[in-house]
């Protein structure tokens, strides 16, 4: 909790919001030009940089369909690092920055954090196994905190999916919720997230209460969050916010910066409440 509160500080459930940078080369939907995928990404900065964000998420969630690090190019990690970096430049150093490299590309997001400034990555798949989209999903902790530890990327929070959705969990069904926050803790993962079952999907209350008691790591509201339901969620560290941030809450679609101000309008009078 020292590290995140190191980055983070102390405000009340503190404001992730997406980039969901456009479909890079290689993949089906790329549209051919790497300069389109890096102004569109650095506009949607520039939107979040007056929005009294604390965080921005960077995600590459136009490359479907995903594939496993094994079969991802190095093209994904080379324009991943020039996006990102070009973004951490518009952002103040008061906006925390992060990436995540679907799928399960966590050494990939952990280098391109390391070349680009970041100060967290979001990982899929640290511990347990789990079946996903893409196929069988197999826990990372020890390989990760290791390559880390090699690259002398310390300084680089990694939060963690537990219970990951689009993901059927049932090889570890006699495995909790809780269990695996505990599980997650103890391999030394810096902070935990809950997610509804999809993108968009509500994180059941009980949930995130349940984590809140069994670990002491941060515990980030991964999915569904709104202006409706955010008082829900106040108890989190923190709130990843993409799907209800875009114009007519599409993730397909660009942030809307009248979604995020009447957002941030209601998270400030709840921490105040």
């Amino acid at each position: 909790m020292l590290r995140f509160r190191k980055l983070f500080g102390t405000s009340k459930c503190n404001v992730i919001g997406m980039i969901h940078v456009g479909a890079l080369p290689g993949t089906p939907c790329y549209d051919g030009s790497v300069q389109n995928l890096l102004e569109n990404a650095c506009r949607e900065a520039e939107i979040y940089k007056d929005s009294q964000i604390e965080g921005v998420l960077l995600e590459n969630m136009h490359d479907i369909p995903y594939v496993q690090p094994k079969h991802m190019g190095p093209e994904v990690t080379a324009v991943m690092t020039r996006i990102c970096a070009e973004v951490r430049r518009v952002l103040p150093a008061t906006i925390q920055c992060g990436v995540q490299v679907l799928a399960g590309g966590n050494k990939e997001a952990l280098s391109v954090a390391l070349a680009a400034g970041l100060q967290f990555i979001r990982a899929e798949g640290f511990v347990f196994s789990h079946v996903a989209d893409e196929g069988f999903t197999d826990a990372t902790a020890g390989p990760l905190l290791r390559y880390r530890a090699s690259i002398r990327a310390d300084n680089i929070l990694i939060f963690t999916d537990i219970k990951k959705k689009h993901s059927a969990h049932a090889i570890t069904s006699d495995v909790s919720l809780q269990e695996t926050a505990k599980a997650a803790e103890f391999f030394l993962s810096d902070g935990v997230i809950v997610t509804g079952a999809t993108t968009g999907d509500p994180v059941d209350t009980r949930h995130l209460h349940d984590v809140k008691q069994s670990t002491r790591l941060p515990v980030l509201v991964g999915s569904g969050v709104t202006s409706g339901n955010i008082s829900n969620y106040m108890k989190a560290d923190a709130v990843i916010v993409g799907t209800h941030f875009k114009e007519n809450e599409s993730w397909k679609n660009c942030v809307d910066c009248c979604q995020i101000q009447r957002f941030m309008d209601k998270i400030h009078k709840l921490r105040n409440y």
